[in-house]
């Protein structure tokens, strides 16, 4: 069996949301049980995850449960759809509300049971269950766990997490309950049951701690606590003072970084609710609790799964809360380097820009996307990105929508790197003018399969044809 044949797997880094919204498209790709792999960050710290770092410790998953959940077939009824339902639902915004709804849960008492078999309702209950159990271990007289709009998927890996003593394992479990298909794989970045917080550095010399305020900034949480879940003098939602952490309930260590403790539990992801950065992120690294620089490595199966690559796609989504967490791991860059200028390494680019993109939208184009990939993949190395020689170690092609304020392609200049850019056709973002573009999945699959196909018969991609809906350069 040749080379090429064996490394047929595609390998998907993203972060959650935005990507969500192409899953059907990565899945046409692999229509045929080709074997497909999301590397997802742990990295996240804001919505209901925050809550469960302050008080459970463990990595973020937030992002890992949304894939999961979007990987769930979509025609599934019946016991599987009431699974679903029970693992894909979020409880009210209204604390009080909340944890009356969770005990309705843990007591297999709430609506969300309807339609679960007896049997397969007391094995997910017992998940559930435990991680009460977990919670109460963990309450003290000034520090609640507050539910407020917490996501039972979150919740019910968390569980299985405490239970197994694996977060491998609690995705696996989460996987085969709901039926996501079995040649798709939801693999952490980090192989981890412990946090892993990222810091941006930005040009200014500004450092900023925690994805969340990176990316979306929260508002303060201070309102959602009633008074005695507030200790006197901290944070909102924190654990007292810096050397009270245990004391207060939590898994965060004494003398740890107050602003890795707090709660992050509202927050909008809209780009026109936050201010924009001082400057533009220069890099990305990972902190401990202490906020000392860390340099962990990616997780085996990661590097494993990039070894049989046969196409790898950097996925639209946050540059660097949602691809640079994954990149700048230990073994990725050497990983991805290895693979061979054979194996397509290519750039979804994003449609819009966001916060993280800033502060001068206009002139963030494709080719500083690409440096910042480049930038994350040789720091993973140890090495420093020098000049634009041996950027198609990385990069090999670029996908890009054009327009409505989508990013500036400047197509001979990443030629000259040895990247192919392919135009497709897209619409524009319904939310208004100069708003950016969203990709047309029919459009989007046929260039992928353009591109996938010239690997395999060793064409040059740039004589095959897209289709109706795009064209190459």
């Amino acid at each position: 069996m040749s080379t090429t044949l064996r490394k047929n797997r595609i390998v998907v880094f993203s972060g959650g949301s935005a990507a969500n919204n192409l899953i059907d498209v990565f899945r046409h790709l692999c229509k045929d049980s080709r074997p497909l792999d999301f590397i997802l960050p742990i990295s996240d710290n804001g919505g209901s995850t925050s809550e469960i770092l302050r008080v459970c410790g463990g990595p973020g998953i937030g992002d890992v449960r949304s894939r999961l959940i979007r990987l769930v077939p979509e025609d599934t009824d019946g016991e599987r759809g009431a699974i679903r339902n029970l693992l894909n639902y979020r409880l009210p915004a209204d604390p009080g509300g909340a944890r009356l709804e969770w005990y309705g849960i843990v007591e297999g008492t709430h609506a969300l049971w309807e339609g679960i078999p007896s049997e397969k309702r007391e094995l997910l209950r017992s998940f559930f269950n435990h991680l009460n159990l977990e919670l109460l271990k963990r309450q003290r007289p000034t520090a609640h766990f507050n539910f407020h709009s917490a996501s039972t998927g979150n919740l019910f890996l968390t569980g299985a997490r405490f239970f197994t003593g694996s977060f491998e394992s609690a995705i696996y479990l989460f996987h085969s309950i709901t039926g996501v298909p079995s040649n798709i794989c939801v693999i952490p970045a980090i192989n981890s049951n412990h946090a892993h917080h990222i810091a941006a550095g930005l040009a200014d010399g500004s450092v900023i701690i925690g994805q969340n305020e990176i990316s979306h900034p929260s508002a303060s949480s201070a309102s959602l606590l009633s008074p005695e879940d507030t200790p006197a003098g901290s944070e909102a939602g924190g654990s007292g003072s810096d050397n009270e952490g245990e004391e207060e309930g939590g898994d965060n260590l004494p003398g740890s970084l107050a602003s890795l403790r707090s709660q992050n539990i509202v927050f909008s992801k809209g780009h026109e609710d936050n201010e924009e950065l001082s400057d533009r992120i220069e890099r990305i690294w990972y902190i401990n609790l202490y906020g000392e620089e860390i340099r962990p490595p990616a997780n085996p199966k990661v590097v494993s799964s990039l070894g049989s690559a046969g196409a790898v796609i950097y996925s639209i989504g946050s540059l660097y809360t949602s691809l640079m967490p994954c990149l700048v791991l230990r073994n990725i860059g050497k990983a991805l380097a290895g693979s061979g200028r054979n194996t397509p390494k290519i750039l979804l680019l994003n449609g819009s820009h966001d916060r993280e993109t800033g502060p001068d939208h206009e002139e963030f184009t494709a080719t500083d996307f690409v440096r910042a990939i480049v930038r994350g993949c040789t720091s993973s190395m140890g090495e420093k990105e020098g000049g634009e020689i041996g950027w198609n170690r990385f990069v090999t092609h670029l996908v890009y929508l054009e327009g409505n304020g989508a990013p500036v392609v400047d197509t001979a200049e990443l030629k000259r790197t040895g990247i192919e850019c392919m135009r497709v056709y897209g619409r524009k973002n319904p939310d208004g003018e100069g708003r950016g573009m969203l990709y047309d999945p029919t459009a989007l699959a046929q260039t992928l399969e353009t591109i996938l196909a010239a690997r395999t018969k060793g064409a040059d991609v740039r004589r095959m044809t897209v289709g109706a809906y795009g064209r190459s350069l």
